[in-house]
């Protein structure tokens, strides 16, 4: 076993009796906000009163975050440390929430829970009781920047918040349960990516408590040589701190801080002053303590201390059980709090001394509200870099492919501030423009005919989409900004972590003294109707129906038709704030069709009549043709020039959709139309053929409510794909050129009849279509190279 060296001589008596005091006052405020609504101080004995009717909480990991809590205070003040804390077991959200009223920053930021007996029983009333605060270490607790309900993302967290924070440690309480958790074991190697000489530090702690809700962790039991093993093959110096005497404990932690804190230092001294960088081997803590330390140690005859039934609250029938009551007032009288907290209720002033002052107090760290230190990015003139359409459709250009210098400028300008993630995926995407001024952010060895690979690379790649989006998700919450590039049907691997990061969004939108976080933005590529040569498994464009489900007022999805609109949507969402932004672009060769000036003024008003694709100007039309998505609006052009060809006194009206939440009613969401906006596009009566990108029942969803929407019909994805041409991959889901003109003849009244053989020449069309690329192995070249052209415009543009 490794533990520091000199370790009883690490604290003197007088701190660690303070140390101790610090950390019995730390618990009793946890058990106290587990259990009491009243008699904060227990000035009188407990009384059935006292207890709340509804018990919840967890304990079992409380006491270890309080020490250790307690101990990161010792050396901050020590050492003048910029730290922070994540806590990977959130469910021990009162520990947490003792810490901050204990060192005063929960005072600041609620004022009725002042430090005294009076706050006091605010704060432990307030605790998971309707109209107060949740049980996690969540938006609500200062200091947070990770909740901790649903484990595996703490230690993505921790090295997203120490990229570009030269002077900033982060420790990570790991729990054992959590450990077990396939994000959780993805980022151990995060260390790969952290550059000594320019990012801060990542210090985890492995909390070994020895047990789940129910069931016994697997790194508490595996041979402690093969934990070791374990954790030195991912890079880390591994130090053990065990044991269940508070006195012994106290002095092997401080002493193992100490030791991995001089050599979290001398690596950043070696690293920043002027040599080679390399990967170190950084140091971590194994920390193994009871679960449930210091609490009861047997109920009704069972162990609870060191068992998995101290997981939550060890005592449960307090108010209908004299034993259980009683047994209550024991522990809570166990810590001494008269020795704490003075006639007032207050902390004794040896206690209010020991941790760090103003933003040195990790609840009170600046950087765990990230909104504070954000800085707007600079951003060049995206109309610098688009493609000229002298004619719509013209020229050929891959969407991300012309976006991919503007953000390789992007992260030219911004040196410190922005980063682009993604998983093994940027140049697949089309954004290998980035690798012009920067590289792929890698610590480890290199070898000959590696590619773009340095410490100080801006480009963060991993094959784990959860390391990606933990990493952006640190990074923005500690005031940065950033885009995470991938594949469309891959994203849903993070559908979890986005619901996590979207409730934290909704919820600091209410919190006055959180400040607004740059917005998480996806650059979803390689998408459904693209993936044919990969086929059926990565092709899924449900990712979208996922985000909509979320709270209006944090979530907004773009489908950019072109490369312009894609630049326009692109600056916008890098300019907002505390959104998380979906858009959804291809990567490969296809027409565009707005200049920029167009692209600029489609992209604000989310959704538009494309008068030069549209036969119906100064009349009503016969039907509307909408389409969202590149392919669908390529496809619906194409049926908009059949149309146009075979039926030209038909009055065809086009629209395209840019932003997704346009179509919702505007009671519904910021970016929704009025009902009476909806009609004068879509009207209030005619047919409307739609061709969605994804699942064609969001669209209906989206729309039930609109006066017109028994005559919307919508094409989209309906689950059917594999290895086969672009143009087969359309057919295969009927949103193809053909299938949307015979939806045309058989919705528009009266038209059936008089274009019946138009309608059989559609049926005929997909037929020889499909027979091509039986026999060829690609697409009829007529269909392939379809393009729009003037002669099909009646109208000037």
């Amino acid at each position: 076993m490794e533990t520091a060296l000199d370790a009883h001589r690490a604290l003197t008596d007088d701190e660690l009796r303070r140390l101790d005091a610090y950390w019995r006052a730390a618990n009793y405020l946890t058990v106290g906000q587990i259990y009491l609504l009243d008699n904060p101080l227990l000035r009188t004995p407990l009384t059935p009163d006292d207890i709340k009717p509804r018990l919840l909480g967890h304990w079992g990991t409380s006491p270890g975050l309080n020490l250790v809590y307690a101990h990161l205070n010792r050396v901050i003040v020590a050492r003048d440390l910029n730290a922070m804390l994540i806590t990977g077991p959130g469910h021990g959200g009162p520990a947490i929430v003792a810490n901050t009223w204990l060192e005063g920053t929960w005072e600041e930021r609620y004022h009725d829970v002042s430090r005294d007996e009076v706050g006091m029983a605010r704060l432990f009333r307030q605790f998971s009781f309707p109209g107060g605060i949740p049980s996690h270490v969540a938006a609500e607790v200062p200091g947070s920047i990770h909740e901790g309900g649903e484990l595996g993302y703490a230690l993505s967290h921790a090295y997203g918040a120490a990229f570009d924070h030269p002077d900033l440690t982060v420790a990570c309480v790991i729990g054992d349960g959590e450990a077990e958790t396939g994000p959780l074991a993805g980022s151990w190697l995060a260390n790969v990516f952290l550059n000594p000489a320019r990012d801060g530090a990542v210090l985890p702690i492995l909390h070994l408590n020895g047990y789940k809700i129910a069931s016994p962790t697997v790194l508490a039991r595996i041979p402690e040589a093969d934990l070791l093993d374990l954790l030195r093959g991912s890079g880390y110096q591994p130090y053990v701190v065990a044991g269940d005497e508070p006195a012994q404990v106290h002095q092997l932690l401080a002493a193992t801080l100490d030791r991995a804190l001089d050599e979290i230092a001398a690596i950043q001294r070696r690293a920043r002053s002027g040599g080679v960088v390399e990967r170190p081997r950084w140091p971590m803590i194994v920390l193994r303590t009871p679960k449930g330390w210091t609490g009861p140690r047997e109920v009704d005859g069972a162990q609870v201390e060191g068992t998995y039934r101290a997981h939550q609250v060890p005592l449960s029938q307090v108010r209908d059980n004299p034993a259980h009551l009683a047994e209550l007032e024991h522990w809570l009288r166990s810590y001494r709090p008269e020795e704490l907290f003075d006639a007032t209720g207050s902390p004794i002033d040896e206690l209010r001394s020991l941790p760090p002052r103003g933003d040195r107090r990790m609840s009170a760290n600046p950087v765990t509200n990230g909104g504070l230190v954000l800085r707007d990015l600079t951003l060049p003139d995206f109309g610098e870099y688009g493609v000229e359409v002298p004619e719509p459709g013209e020229p050929m250009a891959g969407a991300t492919g012309v976006l991919g210098p503007w953000i390789r400028d992007v992260i030219a300008a911004n040196p410190q501030t922005f980063r682009l993630f993604g998983p093994d995926e940027v140049a697949s995407n089309r954004l290998n423009a980035a690798f012009e001024v920067t590289d792929r952010a890698w610590v480890a060895r290199t070898v000959p005919g590696d590619d773009h690979l340095s410490p100080d690379g801006r480009v963060m790649e991993v094959l784990s989409e959860h390391l990606c989006q933990g990493w952006l998700e640190g990074y923005l919450l500690t005031g940065r900004h950033g885009v995470f590039t991938s594949y469309e049907a891959f994203i849903h691997i993070v559908d979890s972590m986005l619901n996590q990061h979207a409730k934290w969004l909704k919820v600091t939108r209410s919190i006055p003294w959180r400040q607004p976080l740059a917005s998480l933005n996806y650059l979803l590529s390689s998408h459904v109707w693209r993936q044919d040569h990969n086929g059926f498994s990565h092709q899924d464009p449900g990712f979208i129906d996922h985000v909509v489900n979320k709270k209006a007022e944090v979530v907004r999805v773009y489908l950019p038709p072109d490369a312009n609109t894609l630049l326009a949507t692109m600056d916008h969402c890098l300019r907002s704030r505390h959104y998380i932004n979906v858009v959804v672009a291809g990567k490969q060769a296809a027409p565009n069709w707005l200049t920029v000036t167009e692209a600029i003024q489609h992209t604000r008003r989310g959704l538009g009549i494309w008068e030069w694709a549209s036969s119906d100007a100064g009349s009503e039309p016969d039907v509307v043709l909408a389409c969202c998505g590149d392919v669908p609006t390529l496809e619906t052009l194409a049926a908009a020039h059949l149309l146009r060809q075979q039926l030209p006194e038909l009055k065809v009206r086009l629209v395209n959709v840019v932003d997704l939440m346009r179509l919702q009613p505007a009671t519904e969401h910021p970016h929704g139309l009025t009902d009476n906006e909806f009609d004068t596009v879509f009207t209030a009566d005619r047919p409307v053929v739609f061709a969605y990108h994804g699942y064609p029942w969001l669209i209906h969803r989206l729309t039930y409510r609109r006066t017109n929407h028994d005559n919307l019909h919508v094409r989209g994805y309906k689950e059917e794909g594999t290895t086969t041409t672009p143009f087969d991959m359309v057919m295969l889901n009927d949103l193809d050129r053909f299938h949307l003109v015979i939806d045309v003849i058989d919705r528009v009244p009266g038209l059936a009849a008089r274009a019946a053989h138009l309608r059989q020449q559609m049926v005929d069309a997909r037929q020889a279509a499909r027979d091509y690329t039986r026999r060829y192995g690609e697409d009829d070249p007529q269909v392939a190279q379809w393009r729009w052209v003037r002669e099909t415009d009646p109208t000037n543009r």
